[in-house]
């Protein structure tokens, strides 16, 4: 697969286009500016204070800093380092702990954090909470439990190893030195912990452009082409210093009579992902709704009018709709809840292969994203696990 990366600096905003096979399949919007909007991060570390809990749904709430309260799981208590403890019991409020945020904030949603924290390199993650030594599902079998038979030497009770698919293709010394920094930086955040104040924030996250840059799969890529000056030195000390041996990837666009935008048509681009309406090529359409207890997926046979009103026609609207909706998924960064609503089929065996065909097209998404049944009213549900804020919102915060 071929792949390719936009990455330009306009509307006060830093976009990034993911282009695989001269498609662009995902887009990832953050604030130029670096404002309040943009300041907790995917990643970042604090020392927070929990300031209540309910027991009802297993949960507390935790201030990071002062009125930013996140959403915690009690089940991560186990693992949790304490700074400072106000009762015997697992949990009270008052109690100070380390923790990650997991999920950014979404609409009204506040952000969720964890006590088992990561940290995240190029070919590994090391996991506080989780003492596991693995390897990605993409990488090949026979490659995964050979890192599995190498890497056990490290195994102990304090943190586990996950080897990430860009390492696939990377010599294992190499896969050891970052597994190393990482367990290094991993013990001095724990001691430092232990002597700093409340809302101190142990470890900021890179810029999410940075951040993508950092865990895209570099397999097949061709160019990351930046169009913005100030962009691209950084983006460039990033790599020297991270990914040196892949800084030839990286190109300057600086054409001010045909801009980046206009040269790839990513303003198009971007207005087609933030649209309600998603055309497909036989002429029919989907209508995407993001609300905040879940996203619907309307199928439409719109223009197209072959063999209408017939189980043959409605079958070739939606698999042309499943391979469209879980690009549309991906594009736009929807998640959690999705129910997609197909043109009803009468024939058990057209519906059997509309939902295997959908679940493959799934299957493609970097996120994980699950077909979990039909439903009694014909609503096909998917669940996809909830990272980062959709598109739609990214482009609202200002």
């Amino acid at each position: 697969m071929k792949r390719k990366l936009l990455i330009e600096k306009t509307d006060n905003k830093i976009r990034t286009y993911f282009i695989e096979d001269g498609d662009v399949v995902e887009i990832h919007s953050a604030s130029a500016s670096g404002d309040h909007a943009d300041s907790f991060r995917l990643g970042d570390i604090y020392i927070g204070k929990v300031s209540n809990i309910v027991p009802n749904i297993g949960a507390a709430f935790i201030e990071i800093q002062k009125g930013v309260n996140c959403y915690y799981d009690m089940k991560d208590v186990k693992n949790a380092i304490f700074t400072r403890k106000s009762g015997k019991k697992a949990l009270c409020i008052g109690d100070e702990l380390v923790v990650q945020i997991s999920r950014e904030a979404v609409g009204t949603k506040a952000a969720t954090v964890t006590g088992n924290l990561s940290f995240t390199g190029r070919y590994a993650v090391l996991t506080h909470g989780n003492t596991r030594i693995g390897a990605s599902s993409k990488i090949p079998k026979v490659q995964r439990e050979n890192y599995k038979e190498k890497l056990s030497s490290l195994s102990n009770n304090d943190f586990g190893i996950i080897v990430r698919t860009n390492a696939k293709d990377t010599p294992l010394d190499d896969v050891y030195e970052e597994i190393r920094t990482l367990r290094e930086e991993y013990y001095r955040l724990v001691k430092a912990a232990h002597t700093r104040i409340c809302y101190s924030c142990l470890k900021s996250a890179p810029p999410s452009y940075i951040a993508d840059l950092k865990n895209v799969y570099m397999d097949g890529m061709e160019s990351i082409i930046i169009g913005d000056k100030d962009l691209y030195t950084r983006i460039h000390l990033f790599f020297q210093a991270e990914l040196p041996e892949k800084s030839d990837l990286l190109e300057l666009y600086n054409d001010p009579a045909f801009p980046l935008d206009k040269r790839y048509s990513t303003r198009t681009v971007l207005e087609k992902a933030l649209s309600e309406k998603a055309w497909m090529k036989t002429g029919g359409y989907l209508i995407i709704q993001p609300t905040e207890a879940l996203t619907a997926i309307d199928v439409n046979s719109g223009k197209n009018t072959s063999k209408s009103g017939s189980e043959e026609g409605a079958m070739k609207v939606n698999l042309e709709a499943a391979r469209e909706a879980a690009k549309q998924i991906r594009l736009r960064n929807l998640s959690g809840i999705i129910l997609v609503d197909f043109i009803n089929l009468k024939e058990e065996e057209n519906t059997k292969k509309l939902l295997r065909e959908f679940r493959y097209y799934l299957s493609k998404d970097p996120i994980q994203t699950t077909l979990v049944d039909m439903t009694a009213l014909g609503l096909v549900e998917v669940t996809r696990k909830k990272v980062r804020r959709p598109l739609y919102e990214e482009e609202r915060l200002k």
